[in-house]
């Protein structure tokens, strides 16, 4: 094992073994050779002679070895791809001739593991010790991707789809206007036989890039063990070294169909090199094909779409008998996994903050969620017919759909405060019966309320006002507000009850009671007579 320092650059200064054995730093002389700097200032820079500069650049060029090469490779694979063999000290292990195993891999039949078989029969005849299988596929992918060498990898039947959005669109024109916008072509292959699918849509947005998945699944009768996107946001929301994150809607669509989604590397067309290829075919025999014709809607394109489909899968090969379709007929049909009973829905998630309102919207229209998730993040599912909300982990709420959009939020009673829900429960019965109960004058009180609108909900408010003043001040002191505020105005206002509610009613006529209340319990009290003249004591 080597053990790594770097430079200032990032790349690998020297790679020790144990034992005191170094490699020489080929990054840094292939990374400075790129920049053109000459052979002496790259030999001062990497402390090598310049013998050894000049012998690594020229095999780098024989082996097809070029700057920029991936992170993962070090110095040590370099020099194994360089000079196989020459520094034995470095491995204890028989390096393979991969050059031999690449071309070998071009013949019918050959695969690596029948090359490892052979390669470690060789190495144990002669003493050595050869790679397990593991370290050896490794090792030769590498080789491969260093040397920029094309892999020649064997697609089994009905093991991965390959799917990409077409580079070129179609164009939708306006009968009227004039007006043209695209028309996305999305593309599926099945790399073993090159079956195709293609399809054109309006937007390259998750619930078409869904739809289109399903219907190439029953384009092709079947699903595959793989399913192999690019590292679109509808596809993964994070593809780095250490981890994959998929889209939470197409992971659902991979569980649907029983599939295991693998996207390609980032920057690594080679990953998905069907598609790639087949996307070139259908630019070719589809969308250049339809160039000269005018479409006024989006099914007259997708209807010429799939008739160019068909011409594109009955096209002969041009190095082997048959075609598209005869091939996957013959070689791939059968093991296909079956496709379920019930079709994927597709669907699309949010991660919303509820809003006072207790409301979340779908783009057209709003729903509600429980009221007391008020200001917190909930997750929300739409598909076409429902909207789902999740609060961690557990399903809070479900709607059906609107198709089209309403001004009216849809609520349901359970997700109100009560009050709201009193609110919702008012009707004008309820309200003239309550009101008879306390007394005539609030009975035409309330009846005023609900006939001076254009709409008896109009009056609902200030009936209710006048319920709590009830509450609070009782049912006599209400009528008796309502009685003095129809004296005072043929109008009356809720303004006026209330202060009618907070003042006592004023006394009638020969009540002295309060006068007789007044009478002291203290001292003498001096009359008028004491004060005058004649009643004054001498």
């Amino acid at each position: 094992m080597a053990f790594h320092l770097y430079n200032g650059y990032g790349t690998r200064k020297r790679d020790y073994y144990p034992g005191g054995g170094h490699v020489v730093d080929y990054r840094e002389i292939l990374r400075r050779h790129s920049l053109g700097d000459s052979i002496r200032a790259i030999a001062l820079g990497v402390n090598s002679s310049r013998d050894t500069v000049s012998a690594t650049l020229r095999a780098a060029s024989a082996a097809g070895v070029e700057w920029p090469l991936d992170d993962d490779v070090s110095n040590g694979d370099i020099q194994d791809i360089l000079f196989p063999g020459k520094y034995a000290y470095a491995s204890p292990y028989t390096v393979p001739d991969f050059a031999k195993i690449h071309e070998a891999l071009a013949k019918k039949g050959v695969t690596l593991t029948l090359l490892h078989t052979e390669y470690s029969a060789v190495v144990l005849a002669s003493g050595g010790i050869p790679y397990q299988y593991t370290q050896f596929c490794e090792k030769y992918r590498r080789w491969a991707r260093v040397t920029k060498a094309t892999m020649r990898i064997t697609h089994k039947p009905g093991d991965a789809m390959q799917v990409d959005w077409a580079g070129d669109p179609l164009y939708i024109t306006d009968s009227v206007t004039g007006e043209q916008w695209p028309a996305y072509i999305f593309v599926a292959v099945l790399p073993c036989s090159w079956y195709t699918y293609a399809e054109a849509c309006g937007d390259m947005k998750q619930e078409n890039w869904l739809l289109c998945h399903v219907h190439a699944y029953e384009y092709f009768g079947g699903a595959t063990r793989l399913l192999i996107p690019d590292n679109c946001k509808t596809a993964t929301t994070e593809n780095n070294k250490y981890e994959v994150v998929l889209n939470r809607s197409y992971n659902e669509l991979a569980e649907h169909y029983g599939t295991a989604i693998v996207p390609a590397r980032v920057r690594k067309p080679d990953d998905k090199a069907a598609v790639e290829g087949t996307v070139r075919h259908v630019s070719t025999w589809i969308t250049a094909a339809l160039r000269d014709r005018k479409f006024f809607s989006l099914e007259e394109a997708r209807r010429a779409v799939i008739e160019k489909l068909e011409e594109l899968n009955s096209r002969p090969f041009q190095k082997k008998p048959g075609n598209r379709v005869t091939a996957y007929e013959e070689e791939e049909k059968a093991w296909m996994i079956p496709l379920p009973t019930v079709p994927f829905e597709p669907s699309t998630w949010s991660h919303p903050k509820v809003s006072t309102d207790y409301l979340i919207s779908d783009g057209k229209n709003k729903y509600s969620v429980p009221y007391d998730l008020i200001g917190e993040h909930v997750d929300v599912r739409l598909t076409r017919n429902l909207v789902e909300v999740f609060f961690q982990g557990t399903r809070v709420a479900l709607h059906v759909r609107l198709v089209a959009a309403q001004r009216e939020p849809v609520v349901k009673p359970e997700h109100m405060p009560e009050a709201h829900r009193r609110f919702l429960s008012y009707n004008e019965h309820d309200f003239t019966e309550w009101a008879a109960s306390v007394g005539p004058n609030t009975l035409k009180i309330v009846r005023y309320f609900m006939q001076k609108g254009r709409a008896v909900e109009q009056g609902f408010k200030p009936c209710a006002s006048l319920q709590k003043y009830a509450k609070q001040y009782g049912n006599e002191r209400l009528e008796d507000a309502c009685a003095r505020a129809l004296e005072l105005s043929v109008q009356p206002s809720l303004r006026s009850i209330s202060a009618f509610c907070t003042t006592p009613p004023p006394k009638k006529d020969g009540d002295d009671s309060d006068a007789k209340a007044k009478v002291t319990s203290h001292g003498i009290t001096r009359g008028a007579s004491y004060f005058s003249k004649g009643g004054k004591r001498k």
